[in-house]
């Protein structure tokens, strides 16, 4: 494979003299770029603390977004042994099943980071998760766990206070869910490389954009250009995978696993807390700024917005069998915590 000839990647076992079980060395491909916040926050932060966490069956080299393998192409790469495993956006794999769109990002589901992760931990989020890729890769892949860090916050050249205010908006926004809940709210969604983005806000040729999180949005310097931010988010919130191999999983004790679980949601949980704290240190700067206008819908704003998301949750669930599975898991949830009736 083209890969395997750079050297980037291996998936070592070595074993350890005198220990139960072997020593796993994992690389593992990332969706962040390795100057992101979130790359930088993990790699400092937390990867120092897997082996430990894992009483020292673990380590673990966490990659950059398609350093080895584009980033659509991770879980064949895992089921192939090669890589030793992801932490990426689930949205990704949209094309194979739509199910994987409704897992990755519930476009105006929920309101916090904290509901998905307790979700993929509590509610059922990682096992219905675990089934879409049995369909896929059966007894081949693993997943560790699931959750959300941040909510994008919608870049916007023009007020939009109220979901009234979606009303004839060109949005810039990627075919699917997120441009069908748009359109579905009035808003006209137009789509357009990220690249672009920029050019098309500074120009007029959308109103407002789907981009990121505020912080990144931030670093683009999409606010000076889009002075209407709308924080916190009222669409996106991409939820991520970690998974390994099958094989990797049943090679650790039970306590390892124990560990690597715990490990994944405490970093998720610390990462969530940290963004979160830069995105409101920027947002507290910006409110003192008079040409920029930091908008928070109003609750009756954002429950109504959801109720219109709904019919595109539905329309996407009714695309396979796994879709319908991994929407009815998410509104059970979803109901048992109040977000919908």
């Amino acid at each position: 494979m083209r890969f395997l000839s750079t050297g980037a990647v291996t998936l070592a076992l070595a074993a350890s003299a005198g220990a139960a079980h072997a020593q796993t060395a994992l690389s593992v491909q990332t969706s962040t770029q390795s100057g992101g916040y979130s790359f930088k926050y993990i790699n400092e932060n937390w990867a120092p603390k897997i082996s430990e966490m894992t009483g020292g069956e673990v380590s673990i080299e966490f990659l950059p977004i398609n350093s080895v393998v584009p980033s659509t192409e991770t879980p064949d790469t895992i089921a192939a042994g090669v890589l030793g495993g992801d932490l990426t956006s689930i949205a990704y794999f949209s094309g194979r099943n739509p199910a994987f769109a409704i897992l990755g990002d519930l476009i105006a589901g929920y309101d916090t980071p904290q509901q998905i992760q307790d979700y993929c931990r509590e509610g059922g989020g990682a096992e219905a998760l675990q089934e879409l890729w049995n369909t896929q890769f059966p007894n081949l892949i693993h997943v560790v766990g699931c959750g959300a860090v941040s909510k994008e916050a919608l870049v916007a050249r023009v007020p939009i206070r109220t979901l009234e205010d979606l009303k004839g908006k060109k949005i810039r926004s990627p075919e699917g869910m997120a441009a069908t809940v748009f359109r579905a709210a009035g808003a006209s969604p137009v789509n357009i490389p990220f690249a672009e983005v920029f050019t098309a806000l500074e120009k007029g040729i959308v109103d407002a954009s789907d981009a990121s999180a505020y912080v990144n949005n931030d670093q683009n310097g999409f606010n000076e250009i889009a002075p209407y931010p709308l924080f916190p988010g009222i669409h996106s919130m991409a939820v991520h995978q970690f998974t390994v191999s099958e094989e990797t999983w049943q090679s650790l004790s039970p306590e390892a696993q124990k560990g690597l679980t715990s490990w994944f949601y405490e970093a998720y949980a610390d990462l969530a807390k940290a963004l979160n704290e830069e995105d409101l240190k920027l947002v507290e700067r910006d409110k003192q700024n008079p040409d920029i206008e930091v908008i928070d819908w109003a609750q009756k704003d954002r429950d109504a917005f959801r109720a219109i998301a709904q019919k595109a949750w539905e329309e996407t669930a009714a695309q396979s069998p796994e879709a319908e599975a991994a929407l009815k898991s998410q509104l059970a949830y979803m109901r048992e915590i109040g977000l919908i009736q």
